[in-house]
């Protein structure tokens, strides 16, 4: 259980122990499933042939010919490669609210059609088991479920995520979906029982929006099964809840809600995060010094960039001492397992 009022920041570094694509493996994937230039020959993909029709139904939604959205959506591609990351690209083009659209929908797509193929599954193999292929124990999900289950009983449940926040900046919905499955296993709870107290417990920010609230979450945002399909019959939909940074800023008061959720952290954890300025801006008010403890995995971080990235997070966070910092060169789920004594106190 942990004790101490966290914020935990997931990445798309922590996706990818899910085989779910990482931001430059996005960025590739919809430079390839927007090259048009095959599209009516035997070398066109399965991708870009339902992307294209998504165009042409997003342009009769809003006004635009099919070609019209095409360009849009070639537009971005030529962006893109030259892009960091999908999110950036598409707040590049605000001043185009085609390519804008065609951005979200490719994210909508891709996302969901990676979570078909990662190593979460809708269901375990086996009753009362995790849903999760391979090595669970090499994934963050998998320690993540432990931290919130260890010395916590039964009867005291509904506590489990009360000192913790999320904010997540990927657009899957992983997290959700696993936690129920985590209770399940731990405390023999029907799963029904146990989505029925994650969703009404856990509380995760996602910034840039999520690829469709799980069924059996409340609200009335578009919905999709995880892993349901490549291509849910309501992507129009689930792609019109994706928002650029340039849109979350403009939303000051979720901006404030968020910022004010990190401010009151006395711990706050970076999992798999690029640790990009725009994301930053989002996290802190840089007007307030609260001296939180911070511990963040910078697996794949270059060292040259490392000594850098901790003056800036001394700086943001009004970190006063140089112990409260902790950079784990490790993945995700390492400096989980590493530092689960850490989280619990």
């Amino acid at each position: 259980m942990i004790r101490t009022r966290t914020v935990i920041v997931v990445g798309a570094g922590a996706s990818c122990e899910l085989q779910m694509p990482s931001g430059a493996e996005l960025i590739a994937r919809l430079i390839q499933a927007y090259d048009f230039s095959r599209l009516g020959t035997d070398a066109q993909s399965r991708e870009t042939v339902m992307l294209a029709r998504q165009l042409a139904k997003l342009g009769e939604r809003t006004g635009h010919d099919t070609n019209a959205m095409l360009h849009a959506a070639q537009r971005l591609r030529s962006a893109a490669r030259v892009g960091r990351s999908i999110d950036a690209v598409i707040d590049q083009y605000d001043h185009d609210p085609q390519v804008v659209a065609a951005g979200k929908l490719a994210i909508a797509f891709l996302v969901g059609q990676a979570e078909t193929r990662a190593t979460l599954r809708d269901a375990p193999r086996l009753p009362g088991d995790l849903p999760l292929l391979g090595k669970p124990e090499e994934t963050w999900l998998y320690w993540l479920g432990q931290l919130f289950t260890s010395g916590l009983p039964r009867s005291q449940l509904d506590k489990a995520f009360q000192n913790v926040t999320f904010v997540s900046f990927t657009y899957d919905r992983s997290l959700e979906h696993f936690l129920p499955f985590a209770l399940s296993m731990a405390y023999g709870l029907p799963l029904r029982e146990a989505q029925e107290i994650v969703a009404r417990n856990l509380v995760v920010h996602h910034p840039y929006g999520v690829v469709g609230r799980l069924p059996w979450q409340g609200g009335q945002d578009a919905h999709a099964e995880w892993a349901g399909s490549d291509q849910a019959w309501n992507i129009q939909a689930i792609a019109g809840q994706i928002r650029t940074h340039a849109e979350r800023v403009a939303d000051h008061d979720y901006v404030s809600r968020l910022r004010r959720s990190v401010a009151e952290a006395k711990r706050i954890v970076f999992l798999g995060f690029g640790f990009h300025p725009q994301n930053l801006d989002l996290l802190f008010d840089r007007t307030i010094s609260h001296n939180p403890e911070v511990l963040a995995s910078i697996h794949g971080i270059p060292p040259s960039n490392r000594a850098l990235l901790a003056r800036q997070l001394k700086k943001i966070c009004g970190l006063e001492h140089d112990d409260l910092l902790t950079l784990a060169d490790q993945r995700a789920w390492e400096m989980l397992r590493d530092h689960a004594l850490l989280l619990e106190a």
